[in-house]
């Protein structure tokens, strides 16, 4: 494997100077309350906050495994990718009913619509699921990354990529992650799409690389017989962890939260699904390229998560190999630096102050600015752990994002679609899903233990698409149930937070906030989803 030269090095650091410089500029910034700094002041245009979920979606989860699952033969994986769709939904259905209620977090939706209890609940399962799925996968891709590209220790690695995005999210707030993040998703798109042109050329262009790949490679659909990716419970499981993580997570939902109005947050989410397309060409083909030179014997590397890394460190060149690390580096601290908002933002807003309900907003920023070590230190305790789960990074995030969504999409959906699901079905779906989640985890982890054809075990190894989609519909079920047998919520509480109980006035509110050019745009994303599944067809 080659090494960085002079020239490489001079890209990275202007990389780092001009992310040095956006991020002084916003910190100099006075922020006077917590809308400031968890919310930007509710004041970011649409480019910023489509360029902001995309750059905290394509985090090191895309850098280092959905490449590994393109050189590792788990291109069904791809289909998390076409949910393009589900951020649009974001837009269009969900976002009215988040601004018209003047929140600041998810969980705060809840306790508007059901109850205080749905609010403690969700926010203490949100920060659990970010140490579980995002702020350990990051860190560990994180060192990955900088460990191979700089031929430095794994774990000295991973810490400095934390430290360095933890210095400024923390000063800077949602305002600094925001506009960092739009510069860094130019720099990752032009960096990575660099290494995809290289990475072709040097493997003969697109049919050479087909041609090496068996039969059969490089379609996304498998049958319902398949152990790894049966195609109904990969559609089913999917469509779940999709519209928990784009429509309900705050993780994603804090950025259109931040939208000046209505208008420019739709047509955020618009601009942000056309862009998470992109990953595809991005990094999923990298992975293939780079499986088609292994096969020729022009690259070497152990495991697929490793595949970006060679490709780039030795196809690329010089020059052109630093811009791409920055890219990786950009992908990397923007998922790593919304996360630990996100954190922040849940425990200030939904813990620290319903605790401290007089707290001086001085002091709630003091707070915000100190709840994110405690997650980065429980995250980097997760790895080792996390590395039992899975051999492919990204299957290890959608696994074990296919045990916390089920509970969350349900009372979601539930709440908004159907107005008479109340607080008490509300809040038995989510107690009782999260410990199915944790029980399901555990099994998973000691099944080596158990005795084959058990029930135990059969819970614990049943392929975690299947168990996904039949959690999720026990979840409906469950939440269905509950809410019949008890009392409905009156209209009055839940007026304006439902479909059923919008007003007039809230509809025609709706109706002009967008143009035929926002449909026009939203239908134009959809279909190339169409094209994309169709070349991934057969």
């Amino acid at each position: 494997m080659q090494s960085f030269q002079a020239l490489d090095w001079i890209v990275i650091a202007l990389y780092f100077i001009l992310l040095a410089g956006v991020a002084v500029w916003v910190i100099t910034r006075k922020q006077n309350n917590t809308e400031d700094y968890f919310l930007a002041g509710r004041n970011l245009g649409w480019f910023v906050v489509g360029a902001s979920i995309f750059a905290s979606n394509i985090g090191s989860e895309h850098v280092v495994g959905l490449a590994g699952a393109g050189a590792g033969g788990k291109i069904p994986m791809l289909i998390y990718e076409m949910h393009a769709w589900l951020v649009i939904t974001l837009g269009w259905v969900f976002l009215p009913f988040y601004l018209r209620s003047g929140v600041f977090t998810m969980p705060e939706f809840l306790e508007k619509r059901f109850s205080p209890g749905t609010r403690w609940f969700l926010s203490i399962f949100s920060i659990l699921a970010y140490v579980l799925t995002k702020v350990s996968v990051t860190v560990y891709a994180g060192g990955i990354v900088i460990s191979s590209l700089l031929g430095i220790d794994f774990w000295f690695g991973a810490l400095i990529t934390v430290i360095l995005t933890g210095a400024y999210t923390i000063l800077g707030g949602m305002r600094a992650v925001a506009y960092t993040e739009a510069i860094q998703t130019v720099i990752m798109v032009i960096g990575a799409a660099t290494l995809t042109y290289f990475g072709l050329s040097a493997a003969g262009g697109w049919s050479a690389v087909k041609e090496s790949l068996p039969d059969g490679y490089l379609n996304m659909w498998r049958s319902n017989a398949d152990p790894d990716f049966p195609w109904l419970p990969l559609v089913v499981s999917s469509t779940i962890v999709g519209t928990w993580y784009w429509c309900t997570d705050q993780y994603i939902v804090q950025r259109v939260l931040a939208a000046r109005n209505i208008k420019a947050g739709r047509r955020g989410t618009i601009f942000g699904g056309l862009l998470k397309l992109m990953p595809i060409f991005l990094f999923l083909v990298p992975g293939i390229v780079a499986l088609a030179l292994k096969t020729k014997g022009e690259l070497q590397w152990d495991s697929p998560d490793q595949a970006f890394a060679s490709l780039l460190m030795n196809k690329m060149p010089v020059g052109l190999r630093g811009l791409v690390a920055a890219g990786l580096l950009a992908a990397l601290m923007s998922s790593l630096a919304s996360v630990f908002n996100s954190c922040s933002t849940l425990f200030t807003v939904d813990i620290w102050k319903k605790l401290n309900p007089t707290e001086t907003e001085e002091k709630l920023l003091r707070i915000g600015r100190r709840a994110t070590a405690v997650v980065v230190v429980l995250g980097i305790a997760w790895i080792p752990i996390m590395q039992n789960i899975s051999g492919v990074l990204y299957e290890y995030l959608q696994s074990v994002q296919s045990y916390i969504a089920p509970p969350i999409a349900a009372v979601f959906l539930l709440g908004i679609f159907f107005r008479r699901i109340n607080s008490q079905g509300a809040i038995v779906t989510l107690m009782v899903g999260l410990a199915i989640a944790i029980l399901r985890l555990i099994f998973e982890l000691s099944k080596g233990r158990l005795e084959p054809g058990s029930v135990l075990h059969t819970f614990g190894s049943v392929n975690f698409l299947t168990f996904s989609s039949w959690f999720f519909l026990f979840c409906i079920a469950l939440c269905v149930t509950i809410s019949l047998v008890t009392p409905a919520p009156s209209d009055e509480k839940i007026r304006g937070l439902t479909f059923g109980t919008l007003t007039p006035e809230q509809k025609a509110s709706n109706r002009t906030s967008y143009t035929i050019w926002d449909v026009l745009a939203s239908l134009f994303v959809l279909a190339i989803i169409a094209i994309l599944m169709i070349l991934f067809t057969g």
